[in-house]
């Protein structure tokens, strides 16, 4: 039998608080079937990892909830299966690897330490517009090599191309527009358009040498803006607000600076950026008992599977020494996230620098504003900072 709930994903409290929902979701079921969303919700830690390992099963076609924007999306990496998603993927990935990224770690590293130092001397600041959005939008930029007015878009564009993910409601539509021009410009985008020596005109270079289809580096771009800017903005700004909030964490990190990775990892289990991902079933298929149809709508609730105590010990609790590596914020599989290399040299080079900078963060009240897709901070005051 079919576990239903009439929960709305996309209703305002959940998406700004879902926790007490992921929690009843996946005490009722590892899969559970949302009527008012006609999507089956996946809750539990196991379950999502074996569905985004099987991409012949359960397709990324349909990746968002709204036919508009899947079909906006297809031809991409993102939105494509084997062996189409491997040719596109290996392009994405080649400057993505560590390796390919190892001579930027140090700029990554100096420019956070340098802009956290500035903001802890400054004695007090808003988290997000000065630290959690400027540097990763400062670091992406000069990696496609963004100039002009792209880099002036990339933000609303970056959270546009999240937004319009979600199924067809009033954010969804209002987004569209926006998404719109970032779709517009990336399918007329010409090397010429980026900075020389950037991974943009590498990405250019691999589609005259043939290495993927022709017209393809377009959505390649549009991938490292759609999908890589929003998140890691969402990322920093919850490691500022969980280190706010949990002062005995950040203490244990400024007296054990091995604890950076660790602490970047638990951040993303605790506070995935990304609230559903969506993926579709190409046979009827089983899952935990339940039988779903071919073409059905599956929601991958990351939260739900962060938090899932068959998995993770005391799961509830924000804990730097729990070092989990196998947290799913960055998927799994095939599709698991291209871009996190760079994402973890970000937060990594940002959370040592405020164990090094800060030795205490009082917050004022944090604002977060329902969206789509990304689970982030809109605004949160930094009244006072302690500098070390």
């Amino acid at each position: 039998m079919t576990a239903e709930s009439n929960i709305d994903l996309w209703d305002d409290a959940v998406l700004v608080d879902p926790y007490p929902t992921y929690a009843a979701l996946r005490e009722q079921a590892g899969v559970v079937y949302l009527p008012k969303n006609d999507v089956y919700a996946l809750t539990r830690y196991d379950l999502i990892r074996e569905v985004l390992g099987d991409p012949e099963t359960f397709s990324s076609t349909t990746l968002g909830f709204n036919p508009m924007v899947n079909e906006a999306l297809q031809g991409t990496s993102l939105a494509s299966d084997p062996p189409v998603h491997t040719q596109l993927r290996a392009v994405l990935s080649e400057n993505l690897t560590p390796r390919a990224l190892r001579g930027l770690k140090v700029v990554i590293d100096e420019k956070a330490d340098t802009l956290v130092a500035e903001l802890a001397a400054s004695g007090s600041f808003e988290a997000i517009d000065a630290l959690a959005r400027a540097f990763p939008l400062e670091i992406v930029a000069d990696l496609i090599g963004f100039t002009g007015t792209v880099k002036d878009n990339m933000l609303r564009w970056g959270q546009a191309a999240m937004q319009v993910l979600g199924p067809l409601n009033q954010r969804t539509q209002e987004n569209f527009p926006i998404a719109g021009e970032l779709y517009g410009w990336c399918s007329s985008v010409t090397a010429a358009d980026l900075a020389p020596g950037s991974i943009g005109r590498g990405i250019f270079d691999a589609e005259a040498r043939g290495d993927i289809p022709e017209g393809t580096a377009g959505h390649i771009i549009h991938q490292y803006l759609g999908a890589g800017v929003d998140t890691t903005i969402a990322a920093i700004g919850n490691a500022v607000a969980l280190f706010g909030r949990h002062p005995e964490q950040l203490a244990l990190l400024r007296e054990n600076p091995d604890l950076v990775s660790s602490a970047f990892a638990e951040v993303l289990r605790y506070w995935p950026p990304i609230h559903v991902w969506g993926r579709t079933t190409t046979r009827e298929v089983e899952i935990d008992g339940t039988l779903i149809p071919a073409g059905a709508q599956l929601g991958i609730l990351f939260g739900a599977g962060n938090r899932d105590p068959r998995h993770y010990e005391n799961a509830d609790a924000f804990d730097i020494t729990r070092n989990p590596v196998d947290h799913l914020s960055f998927g799994y599989g095939p599709h698991g996230c291209a871009g996190q290399g760079l994402a973890r040299f970000e937060g990594h080079a940002i959370i040592g620098a405020l164990g090094r900078h800060i030795t205490e963060i009082q917050l004022g009240e944090e604002v977060r504003v329902p969206s789509n897709t990304t689970r982030s901070i809109e605004e949160l005051p930094v009244l006072k900072v302690i500098p070390a």
